[in-house]
């Protein structure tokens, strides 16, 4: 027996007593009287100690000034107390913990945190220590599963236990004994963090002032219990000490009892997944699943049979979003278009109303944070976005609901894109402020974006490349294929390749024929048991459409594209042909700028604006384009489907995408710096400090070293090595021929002997400080690290941009990125670094050799570089 401190001390003093009434005594030990009178002080302090604050109170008195609610279990308040009344029956039943945002100020406002997003949900379960008086609460990560009957099944228990994060002293028990009653203030009025600890969580890294904190309300529902807390901290910046309050609604949710059947992922349809292992006796490895997230999409029992004869019958439960009553009137109906247009895609899936949106009617008896409601929530907020996570149950993959997050100045960027790219073809796109219509008509296109993704849908972004160039200026292929690209998932926003004469109306991206194929492959309902024995059906309907590019899933990749086919913002199924159309629609935008954005009376403000809008344009247009050099087709074969998994992009492709930027990056078009609107505005950009205004030679300068330093970048030369390596040189475009044709392009003036102008010194002034300042930073010293160190770098690249194990999407990071290809390892030993340093010798013979032709500036220009690059490889 092991004896607390207290207990401890008490025997020590007992024993001294009696070994001590005699000084002259000698010590003895205790006699057996003593020995029982000591057990028994020992006996009867020891249950003292264990009653000691945990005698249960009478149930009636407790609450006997309680208002209470009734729900999935009750909850009374009694003053300020809150106490939850949890039935002995939900005692290891698995519930789902959602915090959201409620409320925020101004300056969290700003950092784009607002109403509606969830963060930190965990699974929990509750359990009692009857000995202790207490219930515990557990978090656990059900990502495990293994047969009941398997002898594996015991070590799965002890291997993957849950960690308790919570103790609750049992107040008293109902009066049949049925229930448990704990009072759970300090879990939710910021005294404890252990169910939500907002301010870690979205990155100001304090706690809750517990004086300045408290619960505001708490309402029990059949499923669920909300509880709504104002939690108030202090963040100091520097020299300022900020205040700051927000408003966090919990829900602690009852999972269902029988867990949805998952369905498997297929990496070639693009699903958000959650992890699940599998242990058996059977095994020679664990296996390893990726579960989709999808909605509960199952035919009534009575439709069975109709359904699976090809029927479309209604689900037992459809997908239900409300618009927020704080939604302006004018966009509700377009938004609620945006929600119903999936219905095509779910009848592909052998569904009718399957999905809807509704106005809320009841506004008194309606709460967007209850997770009973998913919700499309309007922030009124400065950000320009929109985003739709989800709340996943992690045992099975479904969605339990789902938000779509709107900011206000969201129109903002529709606007822009609208105006710089069919403005031209659109004269309804071309004013500062649009017609509602004309807005709403947008709105609708991000609507059905947005709930895609609340329906499980990755980006597509290759869905655009399934779409001929030349086929986005037909009328008639655009209104029967659905605007821009075969999904609404893909960034391909608004046809900027369609010319004024080609009379194209239909603009805007629409449901496609990939999106309905994806929801039909993850929600068709198949009737078996076991989701293993879906998987050949799957894979047929897939083999069915594998070489069908409208059925393609491209997945979005990082700023470093490697298959060229997969990009934002692109159109189209060849980036050079499509950039030139886009060419001639911004040749004609730019005179007109001042016109379209410049009323009388006003001033330049938004014709700047849309100006640098414009700028960029051009430039996202040159990245496209820079893609496809270097660049690899991606995919993802299965044995039989006769597929590679890397292809290098065409030879001739990547000699096409080079020559575009000799003429339209290396050559910076004039047209793209209109005298007339600079004497009125220099392009503006908007910043926390106000508008910037950006000179040309600035705006020259700083767009073509980003577009030569992507181009010749250490990642791009390192893959096309590879590909030489594996095909040999006469089969691919080589890092050395694009090395030399880029330097014969920027110094063919200098060859010929000509005068450069301040235009021709601006681009070898960036081409060599490419040069220079990427070889310098591929073979700067690399600095020890330790194996911890690699180790943990190697853990967050394996982790960014996935939906974690708890059931919640990671906000503002909704997917993963493409394949990790690895190809930069030890780069300062490749033949990169000796090929760049190569290239900066023979630049330094063609200055040495005309360093005396010229004018003075460009005497002056030759002098310089020739400094530079002697500094740089240390030549005396």
């Amino acid at each position: 027996m092991i004896l607390n401190k207290t207990s401890f001390f008490l025997a020590v003093l007992a024993g001294l007593f009696t070994t001590q009434v005699n000084a002259q005594t000698p010590k003895k030990f205790p006699t057996k009287t003593t020995k029982k009178v000591l057990a028994d002080t020992l006996k009867k302090k020891n249950a003292a100690d264990t009653t000691k604050g945990k005698e249960l109170k009478s149930y009636a008195d407790l609450l006997k000034k309680a208002k209470t609610a009734n729900g999935l279990f009750k909850v009374h308040q009694v003053e300020s107390d809150y106490y939850f009344e949890i039935p002995l029956k939900l005692m290891g039943k698995d519930f789902l913990v959602v915090n959201k945002i409620s409320s925020v100020p101004l300056a969290l406002n700003e950092s784009g945190l607002n109403k509606g997003m969830n963060f930190e949900n965990k699974v929990i379960r509750f359990s009692q220590n009857k000995l202790a008086k207490t219930i515990w609460v557990k978090t656990i990560v059900p990502q495990v599963e293994s047969p009941e009957a398997d002898a594996i099944t015991r070590s799965v228990k002890d291997n993957f236990i849950g960690s308790v994060i919570e103790s609750f002293k049992i107040e008293a028990y109902s009066p049949d004994s049925s229930a448990v009653v704990i009072k759970m203030n300090r879990v939710f009025d910021g005294t404890d963090k252990s169910f939500n600890d907002v301010f870690t969580d979205v990155g100001l890294g304090t706690a809750p002032k517990t004086a300045l904190s408290a619960i505001e309300q708490i309402k029990s529902f059949p499923q669920n219990i909300v509880v709504r807390a104002l939690l108030s901290t202090r963040v100091t910046e520097g020299q300022n000490s900020i205040p700051i309050s927000m408003a966090v609604t919990t829900n602690v949710l009852l999972l269902p009892e029988t867990p949805m059947k998952p369905r498997y992922a297929d990496d070639r349809v693009g699903f958000f997944t959650t992890p699940r292992w599998y242990f058996s006796d059977t095994q020679h490895k664990m296996e390893k699943r990726e579960l989709l997230t999808r909605w509960r999409m199952e035919p009534k029992a009575e439709d069975r049979a109709r359904y699976l004869a090809g029927e479309l019958v209604e689900p037992e439960k459809p997908i239900i979003f409300y618009i927020d009553p704080s939604t302006p009137p004018q966009w509700r109906q377009q938004i609620i278009a945006g929600v119903v247009d999936w219905q095509k895609a779910f009848e592909a899936a052998g569904f009718k109303n399957a999905i809807q949106a509704r106005e809320v009617k009841d506004i008194a008896d309606y709460d967007g944070d209850d997770i009973r409601y998913s919700e499309i929530t309007y922030a009124a907020s400065p950000k320009s976005n929109a985003m739709g996570p989800a709340v996943i149950d992690p045992r099975s993959g479904e969605i339990l609901e789902s938000d779509v997050i709107w900011w206000h100045n969201v129109m903002t960027s529709l606007q822009s894109w609208m105006r710089v790219q069919t403005g031209v073809i659109d004269e309804g796109a071309r004013n500062n402020k649009f017609t509602d219509a004309r807005m709403a008509h947008a709105i609708r296109f991000v609507s059905s974006h947005e709930v895609g993704h609340t329906l499980g849908l990755k980006h597509n972004m290759g869905a655009s490349y399934s779409f001929p160039v030349d086929s986005l200026r037909s009328p008639s292929f655009t209104e029967r294929m659905g605007g821009t690209a075969s999904s609404i998932m893909d960034y391909a926003r608004f046809n900027y390749v369609a010319q004024p004469e080609d009379k194209v109306t239909s603009i805007t991206p629409k449901i496609g024929l990939y999106d309905k194929y994806a929801i039909a492959w993850g929600y068709r309902w198949l009737d078996v048991k076991d989701p293993h024995d879906e998987i050949p059906v799957l894979a047929k309907w897939i083999k069915d459409h594998e070489n069908d590019p409208l059925y393609f899933y491209g997945e979005q990749q990082s700023s470093n594209v490697i298959d060229p086919r997969s990009q934002s913002e692109d159109l189209g199924d060849d980036a050079v042909k499509a950039s030139r159309y886009g060419l001639l629609n911004l040749k004609r935008l730019i005179p007109q700028i001042s016109t379209w954005a410049a009323n009388p009376g006003e001033d330049y403000y938004q014709a700047g604006k849309l100006y640098m809008a414009a700028i960029f344009q051009w430039l996202t247009y040159a990245e496209h384009v820079t893609a496809n050099i270097g660049g690899y087709y991606l995919e993802k074969p299965v044995a039989g489907d006769h597929k590679n998994a890397y292809t290098p992009v065409p030879k001739a492709m990547q000699i096409k995408a080079l020559d575009y930027l000799k003429q339209e990056v290396m050559e910076v078009p004039d047209w793209l710096f209109n005298k007339d609107l600079l004497l009125k505005t220099f392009p503006i950009k908007d910043s926390p400090a106000g508008p910037y205004e950006y000179a040309p030679y600035n705006v020259r300068r700083e767009f073509q070293y980003g577009v030569l330093y992507s181009l010749v970048s250490q990642e791009r030369l390192l893959r096309m090595m590879e590909m030489e390596v594996l095909l040999g040189k006469d089969s691919v475009y080589t890092a050395n021929e694009l090395l030399k044709e880029v330097r014969e392009t920027v110094f063919a003036k200098t060859q010929r002997g000509k005068t450069l102008s301040i235009t021709d010194r601006m681009l070898q002034q960036n081409y060599v400080d490419v040069l220079l300042v990427s070889t310098d930073k591929m073979l700067e010293k690399i600095t020890k690290t330790s194996l911890q160190d690699n180790k943990l770098k190697m853990q967050n690249q394996l982790q960014v941009c996935d939906f974690s194990n708890d059931g919640k999407s990671v906000v503002g990071a909704e997917e993963k990125s493409l394949r990790n290809i690895q190809v930069s390892s030890m780069s300062r030993t490749s033949d990169v670094a000796a090929a760049k340093r190569s290239e900066l010798l023979q630049i330094l013979t063609i200055l040495e050799k005309n360093k005396g032709r010229g004018d003075d500036a460009t005497k002056g220009h030759y002098l310089d570089l020739i400094l530079r690059i002697r500094q740089s490889l240390r030549m005396n």
